[in-house]
C-alpha cells in the first residue's frame, strides 16, 4: 500500500462533496468511490481510467468515456485518490514503467487522461498488428468478380482510426497541447523535429511527439 501520509480516497471523496453541486453529481461520486472500494477488496490495484471507466459503465452510473471530459475533474481526482492509495499496479515490462513515466510529465489532468486512452489504444492496436504477423502466409484474390470459383474477398477496413472517435472537448485538448501559445506559457516550445522541450533545453517529450498529435487530429 502507498505511503499512510496520503489522504484516504475517503477522505478526498468527503472534500468533493463537500464543494456542493447537484444531487446526481454526488450520487455518482458515493457510486464511483464503492466502486472502487470493491475493486480494491478484489485485490487489483489497477486503477487506470479505462478499467475503472468500464466497471462505472456496466452499472450505469456513467459512460466510460465521460472520464475524459472536462467536466468530470471530480471523478477523475477521486480515481487518482484510489490509484495512488493501493500504489501502483504491477507492471508488466520495460514499456509499461516508460509509458506510464511519460504520462506523468503531464500536468493538464484532462490533457493527461486522453493521452492515456491514446497510449492504451496504441498498445491494443499493437497486439492486433502481432498477432497478424503471427499468420505467416495471406492469400489474397485479385480475381475480378464473377470470375469461376471465387475465394473469400478480403476487405481493408476503413481509415480514420482513434482520430474519428475523438469528441469535440478531446480535440480541443489535443491540439491545445502542442500550440505554440499553450507551450510557451508552460515555459516549453516545440523543436525541430516535433519533440518538446524545456527554455533550458531539456525533452520533456521525445521526437515526433507534436507530429504524433496532429496525425492523430488528421491536421
Amino acid at each position: 500500500m502507498s505511503d499512510t501520509t496520503l489522504d484516504h480516497p475517503s477522505v478526498v471523496l468527503d472534500a468533493l462533496l463537500a464543494k456542493g453541486g447537484r444531487a446526481h453529481r454526488q450520487t455518482r461520486l458515493k457510486a464511483t468511490h464503492e466502486i472502487c472500494r470493491r475493486h480494491q477488496a478484489s485485490g487489483s490495484r489497477d486503477f487506470s481510467l479505462p478499467t475503472i471507466g468500464r466497471l462505472l459503465e456496466a452499472e450505469g452510473i456513467l459512460k466510460g468515456r465521460a472520464l475524459y471530459n472536462m467536466q468530470s475533474v471530480d471523478y477523475r481526482e477521486l480515481i487518482s485518490a484510489w490509484a495512488a492509495y493501493v500504489g501502483p499496479a504491477v507492471l508488466q515490462s520495460s514499456k509499461v514503467l516508460a509509458s506510464h513515466e511519460y504520462l506523468m510529465r503531464i500536468h493538464d489532468p484532462a490533457i493527461r487522461s486522453i493521452m492515456q486512452a491514446i497510449v492504451a489504444e496504441r498498445d491494443k492496436l499493437k497486439a492486433e498488428v502481432n498477432l497478424l504477423k503471427a499468420n505467416t502466409q495471406v492469400v489474397v484474390d485479385r480475381r475480378p468478380v464473377g470470375a469461376d470459383n471465387p475465394g473469400p474477398v478480403i476487405v481493408l477496413p476503413p481509415r480514420g482510426g482513434l482520430n474519428t472517435q475523438l469528441t469535440p472537448s478531446e480535440r480541443e485538448a489535443l491540439k491545445k497541447s502542442v500550440s505554440a501559445d499553450y507551450l510557451e506559457r508552460q515555459g516549453l516550445h516545440e523543436g525541430t523535429h516535433g519533440e518538446i522541450v524545456t527554455e533550458h533545453g531539456r525533452t520533456i517529450f521525445d521526437v515526433g511527439f507534436a507530429r504524433a498529435i496532429r496525425k492523430v487530429l488528421g491536421s
